[in-house]
C-alpha cells in the first residue's frame, strides 16, 4: 500500500508540474508574440528575455521536485538575464546575477550532489534547520529587510518627494530582495525551510507587480509579471509539500 501511495504521489507531482510549466510557458509565448509586433521591436533581446523566462520556469519546477537540473536551467536563466540587464544598463541586477546568483548555482550543484541528487530522477536528500538555525535565519532576515527598505527608501527620496513614494511598493521590493537572497542560500544548501521564503518572495512579488500594474501605464508588461508570480506562488506551495516529505524521509533514513 505504501509503494502504491508513493507511486500516486509521484504521478501527481509529474502531472502537476507539467500542467504548471505548460501554462507558464504559454503565457510567456503569448506575451513574446505581442511584444514582437510592437514598432521598433528588438527581436534578439525579446527572444533572449523569453528564453530566460522559460528557463526560470523550468528551474522553479525542477527545484520544487528536488531535482538537480534546477541549477542547469538556473544557469541558463542567469545567462539570459545578464544579456538583458547589460543591454538595458540595469547594473545593480546585473551585479546580483553575476556575483551572487551565479556562484550560488555552482554551490548548489556541488551541495546537492553530496546529498544524493545525481540526475533527472534522483531527488536530493533534503534537510531541516535546527531551532537555533531558525532563530538566526529569522533575525538575519528581519535585519536585512530593515536595511534594504531603508536603502531603497533613501534612493526614492532622491528622485521624488516623500508624499509621492509608494511605501507599499518599496516595502514589497525590499521584502522580495531580502527573502530572495536568504531563499537562495537555503536552496543551494538543500534546506526544506527555503520554501517558506519562496512563498514570501512570491507574495511580495505579487503585491509589487500588482501595485505597479495599478499605477503604471505599461500594463501589458506588468500584467504578465503579475500572472507569472501567481504561477510561481502555486509552484512554491507544491514545493513546500514535496520538500516536507523529502526532508522527513531523509531524517528517517539518517536515524
Amino acid at each position: 500500500m505504501r509503494i502504491f501511495a508513493l507511486m500516486n504521489d509521484k504521478k501527481f507531482n509529474k502531472w502537476f508540474s507539467a500542467v504548471l510549466m505548460t501554462l507558464m510557458v504559454v503565457a510567456i509565448a503569448i506575451t513574446t508574440v505581442f511584444k514582437l509586433q510592437e514598432p521598433q521591436a528588438r527581436t534578439f533581446f525579446i527572444l533572449v528575455a523569453a528564453l530566460g523566462s522559460a528557463m526560470g520556469v523550468a528551474s522553479s519546477v525542477m527545484s520544487a521536485n528536488g531535482l538537480i537540473w534546477t541549477f542547469v536551467f538556473g544557469l541558463m536563466d542567469i545567462a539570459c538575464c545578464l544579456v538583458v540587464d547589460a543591454d538595458n544598463g540595469i547594473w545593480g541586477d546585473f551585479s546580483m546575477h553575476l556575483f551572487y546568483l551565479l556562484p550560488m548555482q555552482i554551490l548548489g550543484i556541488r551541495q546537492w550532489r553530496k546529498r544524493g541528487a545525481s540526475g533527472a530522477k534522483t531527488e536530493v536528500k533534503a534537510r531541516r534547520l535546527t531551532g537555533k538555525q531558525r532563530c538566526v535565519l529569522v533575525g538575519a532576515t528581519l535585519a536585512g529587510l530593515a536595511a534594504v527598505y531603508g536603502i531603497l527608501f533613501a534612493v526614492k527620496l532622491h528622485t521624488v518627494s516623500p508624499s509621492e513614494i509608494n511605501r507599499t511598493q518599496v516595502f514589497s521590493d525590499a521584502a522580495r530582495t531580502t527573502f530572495n537572497i536568504a531563499g537562495q542560500v537555503l536552496m543551494s544548501l538543500a534546506f526544506y525551510e527555503q520554501w517558506y521564503l519562496w512563498i514570501l518572495v512570491n507574495v511580495a512579488s505579487i503585491f509589487l507587480w500588482g501595485s505597479t500594474m495599478l499605477s503604471s501605464a505599461a500594463s501589458s508588461y506588468t500584467v504578465v509579471m503579475f500572472i507569472k508570480y501567481c504561477f510561481y506562488f502555486v509552484n512554491s506551495l507544491n514545493g513546500l509539500r514535496i520538500w516536507y516529505k523529502l526532508s522527513k524521509d531523509s531524517s528517517l533514513r539518517s536515524e
